[in-house]
């Protein structure tokens, strides 16, 4: 399965610690398409259904729902933990992930 930057996958993020995120939910990818070829991991933002509106968190609508990128919970995962790809982010949704990354981790 080839896994590419901005698309919406769900993966299991069983077994968690404290408070991670947790279950199998949708994810984005966050990685760059170089690593993504090469390595077998992936960077992910899960994402949520229920949330407050925090400087790191993105609003989508993803299947018809409005949920949450989680961008304080970034997660390196091994390739294994997807189970299937589900779409992928809107060109403005790309855009604000990027604009929220930014802010949030340069300065």
């Amino acid at each position: 399965m080839e896994l590419n930057q901005y698309q919406i996958v769900l993966v299991n993020l069983d077994p968690t610690i404290g408070s991670e995120i947790k279950k199998a939910r949708p994810c984005v990818i966050i990685s760059p398409n170089e690593m993504n070829k090469y390595l077998q991991t992936i960077i992910v933002a899960p994402m949520t259904t229920r949330s407050r509106k925090y400087p790191t968190r993105i609003e989508i609508k993803h299947d018809n729902k409005i949920g949450w990128m989680v961008i304080d919970q970034l997660r390196t995962i091994d390739k294994q933990r997807v189970i299937k790809v589900l779409g992928r982010l809107s060109k403005p949704e790309s855009k604000e992930l990027k604009s929220v990354i930014k802010e949030t981790f340069v300065d």
